[in-house]
Parts: structure tokens; C-alpha cells; sequence
């Protein structure tokens, strides 16, 4: 029991997406360049941004799989590069293969971001176990290609729930420690508007299970369709909604493109909620 050691302390934190790839559906391969990767690192750190997520491999809907070496060839030099330039910065990988993880904590990055939960390489798990790092284990189901396919719920929030409880369960099988493990419900993965404005509604049951909880709403489908928005780089007052709406339900971390505006809408959320710091029964440290 008690409060996590976060290096932010009790406040929400922002979490910068950088995705390195040429089909992210948001980005558009804006960052394709090492140099561009930087400057926006750079940017999203002065912006306010606690950490950063590093992306080489698109889990949007429909996205091709590159496989663990081209991703690698994308991720590996942006990471050493950022590493360099910002010494200080705590650095998160996104993806589901264990070499790419190694790799990657070998080049200075401190988190593991997996979108799969551990279901996609078993080996990541014990890897996370090794490392003592921390691990994000989101809800998710098939994969790029089929996820739309298999969204179907009974009752969301429950499912949600058991799933992380269930991967979380198999986290510690491989020797992962609770004092690891963060929790992504997982917004727009195999969740259609709905689902998604069904579990934000239902986040404060999935935080009273103890793990802290990374919500990624960002500029997702969910929030265009409710504001009728194509966009993806429109949606940013629906994104700032979802996100003050989520520190109310208990996130203690939030996933974004737009570091800047999510920070300050942390920041007033966290006011208004009185600094007010779930009771959770993990202690992370890193």
C-alpha cells in the first residue's frame, strides 16, 4: 500500500506522443526525420510534457506491421538522438516486441509502453520483470487489422476490467512486480464511441483496483464523431474535455499529442479536484 513515488509528485502527468512513423493518423509522418523527432522532444519538454512515448510502429486501425527490425531501424536513432539532447527526459517505448524494448532501455529509455498488454510477446513480460521498469499494460484486442472487428461488449467497463486484471495476473506470472504495472484502459483499441464514452464514464471503478491509470484519448475517432470533427488535429478542445474528465474519474497520467494545452487543462483539473491523489496500492519507483 500507499502513494507511488512519481517523479512529478501528486499531480497528473502529460505524457508526449512522438510518433516516428510515416502513416500515423495523426501525425502523417511529421516526424520522420531525426531532427524533427528532436526538435518536437524538445518542444513537448518545454511545453510541460513529464515524459515522452516514442512510437515506430502505427497501431492505428488498419496499420501494416513492420516487424521488430524495421522498427528499430525508425525508433533507434530518433531515441539516441533525444537521449543526447535532453539527458534528463524519462523516455517511454511504444510497442509489443521484446527486442525492441531491449533495444531500447539499452539506448536510455526508462518505460515500456504496450499496447497489446503482453499478449502480442510473452518475452516482453519477463524482460519488464528484469528491468524493474515500469510497464503499461493497456486493454486491447486482436490487432491493427482486426480490431474494429471485435468490438463487442456486454458491459465495457467490467470487461475492460477483467481483461486488465487477467494480463496484469500473467504480468506477475512472469515476474513483473505491482509496483511496475500502470493501467491504459485502451480508448479507440477494438472500442467503438460508445464503448469508449462508456468506460471514460466508468474509469473510477478500473482505478480503484490500485494500478495508476494512463488514459490516451488524443485527438482519437470517439471524440471526431461526437463533434462531427474529420480532423485529427481539430479535436483538441474535445481531447482537453475527455482529459479533465478523466482526472476527475481517477487518471493519474495522460497520453497526448497537443503537450502545451494538456498541460494546463491538468493543471486546472488538479486544481479544482484539490490536488486529490487516488488511494492506490502501489508504491512505483524509477
Amino acid at each position: 500500500m500507499g502513494e507511488p513515488r512519481f517523479p512529478w509528485g501528486g499531480r497528473t502527468a502529460v505524457m508526449g506522443v512522438l510518433n516516428l512513423t510515416p502513416d500515423s493518423f495523426s501525425e502523417g509522418g511529421r516526424l520522420a526525420s531525426v531532427e524533427a523527432a528532436v526538435r518536437q522532444a524538445g518542444l513537448m519538454l518545454v511545453q510541460g510534457a513529464d515524459l515522452l512515448d516514442l512510437g515506430a510502429q502505427s497501431t492505428r486501425p488498419g496499420a501494416e506491421e513492420v516487424g521488430p527490425q524495421r522498427e528499430l531501424e525508425r525508433l533507434l536513432p530518433a531515441l539516441a538522438a533525444i537521449r543526447a539532447a535532453h539527458p534528463n527526459a524519462l523516455l517511454s517505448i511504444d510497442t509489443f516486441h521484446a527486442p525492441v524494448a531491449e533495444a531500447a532501455l539499452a539506448a536510455g529509455a526508462h518505460w515500456i509502453n504496450d499496447v497489446s498488454g503482453g499478449r502480442r510477446d510473452p518475452a516482453l513480460l519477463r524482460l519488464a520483470a528484469s528491468a524493474g521498469c515500469p510497464l503499461v499494460l493497456m486493454h486491447s484486442r486482436g490487432d491493427s487489422r482486426s480490431m474494429d472487428q471485435l468490438a463487442h461488449y456486454d458491459d465495457v467497463v467490467a470487461e475492460v476490467r477483467a481483461g486488465l486484471l487477467a494480463a496484469t495476473e500473467t504480468a506477475f506470472a512472469a515476474g513483473v512486480r505491482a509496483t511496475q504495472v500502470i493501467w491504459d484502459p485502451g480508448l479507440g483499441f477494438a472500442k467503438d464511441t460508445g464503448h469508449n464514452l462508456a468506460l471514460l464514464r466508468g474509469l473510477a471503478l478500473l482505478a480503484g483496483e490500485g494500478f495508476p491509470l494512463l488514459v490516451g484519448p488524443s485527438r482519437k475517432r470517439f471524440i471526431g464523431a461526437v463533434l462531427n470533427e474529420s480532423r485529427p488535429r481539430a479535436r483538441l478542445w474535445g481531447t482537453a474535455a475527455v482529459c479533465g474528465f478523466a482526472i476527475a474519474q481517477g487518471a493519474r497520467i495522460l497520453r497526448v499529442h497537443d503537450v502545451g494545452p494538456i498541460a494546463q487543462t491538468a493543471r486546472m483539473a488538479d486544481a479544482l479536484q484539490g490536488s486529490v491523489t487516488p488511494s492506490i496500492r502501489s508504491s512505483i519507483s524509477w
